[in-house]
């Protein structure tokens, strides 16, 4: 079992930046797909960004490509999502979540099924 917390959340105005945390415990996430899921009110929860088990390969959706950034430090055995230029429609709770390595393919073409762990979520608010 591997545990999540997220931490760096808040409130930011609009073309602002922050970045998020989550640290792992439990288990090494070298051994894991990471990634960020997002759920904007009334609406569902949609991956963001990810980083395959391996460190080579990272996806991002489309509606942040270009501003945010996922990397991972694994002898700190933490994710970070870095994120810039934020706007409104960034407002949403952000969720830390990890996949197995069995789960690779699926992880990585985003699919929320594939990822088994997930942490309790960080609040971000972008101000217009």
């Amino acid at each position: 079992q591997v545990q999540l917390v997220e931490s760096g959340g808040g409130l930011v105005q609009a073309g602002g930046s922050l970045r998020l945390s989550c640290a792992a415990s439990g288990r090494m996430i070298r051994y894991y797909n990471m990634g960020w899921f997002r759920q904007a009110p009334g609406k569902e929860q949609d991956i963001v960004a990810a980083t395959k088990w391996t460190g080579n390969t990272t996806i991002y959706s489309d509606s942040v490509k270009g501003r945010f950034t996922i990397s991972r430090d694994n002898a700190k055995n933490t994710v970070y999502l870095q994120m810039n230029r934020l706007q409104p429609e960034d407002t949403a709770v952000y969720y830390c979540v990890a996949a197995t390595i069995g789960r690779t393919a699926q992880a990585m073409g985003g699919e929320k099924g594939a990822y088994a762990y997930w942490g309790q979520g960080t609040q971000v608010t972008v101000s217009s």
